[in-house]
C-alpha cells in the first residue's frame, strides 16, 4: 500500500435517502475517523428524517457480489453492520466474514443490532431478531440501545442483557443510554471476561474490575437520526486504525457525541449529526 493509503471498512447496510443514517452516515462517520467505507447496499428504504415507510432488501446473491468485488481489490482493516434487510441477506454478510477471518482471523466485527428505527418502524422483511442470529457469534463489538439489548436477551436489566449476548458469543457489548430518562446518558461496557475492564486494564493487560466501564453522556435535547449508525461506525473506523478496543470506543463516543452537540436540520423532526 502507498503512504498516503487508508485503511479500509468494509460496511454492510441500508441506503437512507435522507442522508441521515444508514450508508450515508457510516461513510460520513468512518470518513470522520481517516479511514475509508467501502458501502455494501443491503436494502433501499423509503424514509425521511423521521420516520420509515417502506423497506425493499437487495437480493442476498447481489449483497455477496457486491462484496466479493471489494474483497478481491481492497484489503479490509474492519466490517461494519447495520440493517440486514433480511435473514438471507444476515447468511450472506456471515459467509463474507468467514472467509475474510480464514486469512484475517482477528478481524473486527461491529454489529449495530437496528431492528426497528426511533419510532418503532420495522427495518427488515424477516424477523430482525431471527436475522442477526448467525452474525451474534461473529461479532467483536456489539452496540444495542436499551430496547434492543431487551429484545436480543429476553432480559431487562443491562447485567442480564450483558450476559445472554455474551453466551451468544459476543465479545465485547456496549449498551447504549440514549432510551432512558434522566439527565445523563449512560453507556455500559462490558467485555470480554466475567466483568468488563478498564481502559487501562484492556491496554496494560491487569486485572478486571468488578463492574462494567461506564460512561458517562450530558444528555442533549431534540432527536437525532442515525445517531446509532454513527456509534458504530466510528468505532469501526477507529479499530480499523489499529486503536486498541477500550481507546477505539471512548474514541467513538466523544466522536458521536460532539456530532450530535453540532446537529443540523433538513426539516421538521429529527436532526442530522454533524459528522
Amino acid at each position: 500500500m502507498t503512504a498516503d493509503a487508508r485503511p479500509c471498512v468494509l460496511v454492510f447496510a441500508g441506503l437512507d435517502p435522507s442522508g441521515g443514517a444508514g450508508l450515508s452516515a457510516d461513510l460520513q462517520a468512518v470518513a470522520g475517523q481517516g479511514a475509508h467505507a467501502l458501502t455494501v447496499c443491503t436494502a433501499l428504504t423509503v424514509q425521511d428524517n423521521d420516520r420509515v415507510y417502506g423497506v425493499q432488501p437487495v437480493d442476498a446473491g447481489m449483497v455477496l457480489r457486491q462484496a466479493q468485488a471489494l474483497i478481491n481489490k481492497c484489503v479490509i482493516s474492519a466490517i461494519k453492520i447495520g440493517i440486514t434487510g433480511s435473514a438471507a441477506n444476515a447468511l450472506a454478510m456471515a459467509e463474507v466474514i468467514v472467509r475474510l477471518r480464514e486469512r484475517q482471523p482477528e478481524l473486527p466485527v461491529v454489529l449495530d443490532p437496528v431492528l426497528a428505527s426511533g419510532h418503532g418502524d420495522l427495518l427488515s422483511r424477516d424477523d430482525a431478531v431471527q436475522a442477526l442470529a448467525p452474525l451474534l457469534s461473529l461479532a467483536t463489538v456489539i452496540t444495542p440501545n436499551g430496547p434492543e439489548a431487551r429484545a436480543l436477551s429476553d432480559a431487562t436489566q443491562p447485567d442480564a442483557q450483558a450476559q445472554a449476548l455474551r453466551a451468544r458469543g459476543c465479545r465485547h457489548i456496549l449498551i447504549t443510554g440514549g432510551h432512558s430518562d434522566g439527565d445523563e446518558v449512560v453507556n455500559r461496557w462490558y467485555g470480554p471476561g466475567p466483568h468488563a475492564p478498564s481502559a487501562a486494564a484492556m491496554i496494560t493487560g491487569s486485572a478486571y474490575h468488578e463492574r462494567p466501564r461506564e460512561w458517562r453522556w450530558t444528555r442533549l435535547a431534540g432527536e437525532f437520526h442515525g445517531s446509532g449508525c454513527t456509534l458504530a461506525s466510528a468505532i469501526a473506523g477507529q479499530l480499523a486504525l489499529g486503536v486498541p478496543t477500550a481507546v477505539a470506543l471512548e474514541n467513538a463516543q466523544h466522536y458521536t457525541y460532539l456530532a450530535l452537540r453540532d446537529a443540523y436540520a433538513i426539516a421538521e423532526g429529527q436532526r442530522i449529526p454533524l459528522r
